[in-house]
């Protein structure tokens, strides 16, 4: 695991809080997931997320993936955990306006001592979400506590390629997106197993490299005024943004990160 110091959970509040967050948005929709609805879909599918479940979203953002959810796979009900007082606001005023909010419910609260019940998940659901989450395994062990033996836990995350980072790439990767630190797929194999969990899948979608360069040709090639007005239409500021991205881009077209999918069962 590739880690930095100095990275807390208040800073990951931060920029969800103010002008980074409402441009991620901007580029990922509100699904803010390499992938989107597509890549829901194929978790959801690869999970056997089912009408009549109930599920767990740890570090829910504005709850897109619970709607999505709820909507699409007639799941029955869904909590959401996020430590971003703005980011649950939102998700709840957006999941009242989609009139949805009799089936999702959100708390406010850090998604590694959530307040859950023990056992009262059919599922733990998140994507592209724990790489925020300094202490991994209490994250992934906290996931295990609320959801049932023989349920599930489904999520997507950035990890280290198989490539592996440099030390320089890894603390310009960390420092720019506000990770702790970033793990990989053997070692969240591991934390899984660790917590009781029998894992079935541990891989690379994939779509990380074709992705990267799609957010940033729709911000070149169309967004542009909508990116510069979170930003008080500095383009200078636009230009070290984009110009983060591109680093991203290029750490993933040469395999040294990923987005990485794990299903497993709670033994």
């Amino acid at each position: 695991m590739k880690s930095i110091t100095g990275v807390k959970v208040a800073d990951v509040v931060s920029v969800y809080s103010g002008a980074p967050g409402d441009l991620f948005q901007l580029m990922f929709g509100q699904q803010i997931h390499v992938g989107g609805m597509k890549a829901s879909i194929d978790l959801a599918d690869r999970a056997g997320v089912a009408a009549g479940m109930k599920g767990v979203d740890l570090c829910c953002c504005n709850g897109a993936d619970m709607r999505f959810l709820v909507r699409f796979r007639n799941v029955a009900s869904m909590v959401g955990v996020d430590v971003t007082e703005a980011i649950v606001e939102r998700g709840r005023r957006l999941t009242r306006e989609e009139g949805l909010d009799d089936k999702i419910r959100f708390i406010l609260a850090d998604a590694c001592q959530s307040g859950l019940p023990s056992a009262s998940a059919d599922f733990i659901w998140s994507e592209d979400a724990w790489c925020y989450v300094p202490d991994k395994p209490r994250l992934i062990a906290e996931a295990a506590r609320i959801v049932r033996p023989g349920g599930v836990i489904a999520f997507t995350d950035w990890v280290e390629g198989p490539a592996g980072l440099s030390d320089s790439e890894a603390q310009g990767f960390l420092g720019l997106m506000t990770f702790a630190n970033v793990e990989d797929i053997a070692g969240y194999a591991k934390l899984l197993s660790g917590s009781g969990c029998e894992v079935r899948v541990a891989e690379d979608t994939g779509r990380f490299p074709s992705h990267a360069d799609l957010y940033l040709n729709m911000i070149e090639m169309q967004l542009m005024y909508d990116a510069l007005r979170p930003l008080g239409f500095s383009t200078d500021l636009l230009e070290t943004f984009l110009g983060g991205f591109r680093f991203l881009a290029e750490l993933a077209r040469a395999g040294k990160i990923a987005q990485a999918r794990f299903i497993a069962r709670r033994v």
